[in-house]
């Protein structure tokens, strides 16, 4: 069967995964984390790109970005990807492939799944189990949003901002937001719809959507069609 194109739509939210050939390590030193953060902030700057949100995993790492045109995400990913290759190959002497093939990613509704997806993406290192709380980690921007440090990479969404009224109470907010954690519904949804590129939204959602793209937005079901009734 024929590989679906990406799905990337101007002005949606999107949830990005990069992933590291046969779950091999991308990272083999802090530099190397901070090679790809600035990378991402160069290029997501020249492609039209907000960052709202990203971690640094060992072996992949997750992005949330809202592209200001179709081909801004593409420009982006493929510009990040190659140029992090080279640096990582010539910095530990080695060659070919770093990537499982392309990245994935998919649009995702604002409401309920945007600060869902934030937060997903924040507790990847908690379920990992490299710390105990999502603020011990240093490769994500939830130091950003709770007030530890600033990150110049990140674009809050306006989501974020509508948390609360002042910074303090919108960190606070987050902050407990992130302790709660998302269901394990979410966490599923997020996951399966980024890495198949299916949209994630509510019917609506992908009804509106699917008028701006001839891409199939939903996965059909596998086997054969319901037989028809016999007239007898």
């Amino acid at each position: 069967m024929a590989r679906l194109p990406r799905l990337s739509l101007p002005g949606y939210p999107h949830h990005v995964i990069l992933r590291g050939n046969n779950r091999q390590a991308i990272f083999a030193c802090p530099a190397d984390y901070q090679t790809l953060l600035d990378l991402v902030e160069e290029h997501a700057r020249k492609s039209g790109i907000a960052v709202h949100a990203y971690v640094l995993m060992s072996n992949h790492f997750h992005l949330l970005v809202t592209p200001e045109s179709a081909d801004s995400l593409p420009r982006m990913m493929q510009a990040v990807g190659r140029r992090y290759v080279r640096y990582f190959n010539d910095s530990q002497g080695r060659s070919g492939t770093l990537w499982e093939g392309r990245y994935r990613s998919t649009p995702i509704q604002t409401e309920p799944y945007l600060l869902a997806c934030m937060a997903y993406i924040d507790l990847n290192p908690v379920r990992a189990g490299l710390v105990a709380e999502a603020r011990d980690y240093p490769w994500s921007s939830h130091g950003h949003y709770i007030g530890l440090r600033s990150d110049r990479l990140i674009t809050p969404h306006p989501l974020f901002w509508a948390l609360r009224n002042t910074p303090f109470a919108r960190e606070a907010a987050y902050a407990e937001m992130v302790r709660i954690g998302v269901s394990d519904g979410q966490r599923v949804a997020l996951t399966e719809s980024a890495l198949g590129g299916w949209a994630l939204g509510d019917v609506d959602f992908l009804a509106d959507l699917q008028k701006r793209t001839d891409r199939r937005l939903v996965q059909t079901r596998v086997g054969r069609p319901p037989r028809k009734p016999r007239i007898v």
